[in-house]
């Protein structure tokens, strides 16, 4: 007669979840990736990544409204509506970075912020109150021309 399988002779359904070997190899990146780390601080070796020192070639200081989801309204430091956009992309999605880093940082009310172009071709998003930044020609062509335009247009 054939026998019945209770519960009790299942394996358990924590033993399978998760393979022994596969939680040994992600212990072992962890500890590795902790040791590459310590040596790169203790030997104070250079940072990667950074991107040069450059000059200043044009600013312009905004104010970045963000009306809901997708809709900002973009207004110089002195107030002129430079824009009103339902559908803002990109400078919806940096007015969104923004207001989270300023919600984090407690600061109120929405100072301006800062959008400055470099000798070398950086366009940089900064936010002074918080210390947040956004190199805006890192996310490509039409966002860093988003920006640009608001940088270009004339008061």
């Amino acid at each position: 007669m054939a026998q019945l399988r209770t519960l009790a002779d299942r394996p358990s359904p924590e033993r399978e979840m998760i393979p022994r070997v596969l939680l040994w190899a992600m212990f072992a990146l962890a500890m590795v990736t902790l040791a590459m780390v310590s040596v790169s601080v203790l030997t104070n070796r250079p940072l990667v990544g950074v991107p040069p020192a450059a000059t200043a070639v044009s600013e312009r200081w905004l104010v970045l409204e963000g009306k809901s989801a997708q809709a900002v309204v973009v207004r110089d430091a002195d107030g002129t509506l430079l824009m009103d956009l339902p559908h803002g992309g990109f400078i919806t999605v940096i007015q969104s970075a923004m207001a989270r880093a300023r919600l984090v940082a407690k600061i109120e009310g929405n100072p301006p912020m800062r959008v400055v172009r470099y000798d070398n071709g950086r366009l940089v998003a900064e936010d002074p109150t918080t210390g947040w930044s956004a190199e805006l020609y890192a996310f490509g062509g039409d966002n860093k021309a988003a920006f640009e335009r608001l940088l270009d247009q004339t008061k």
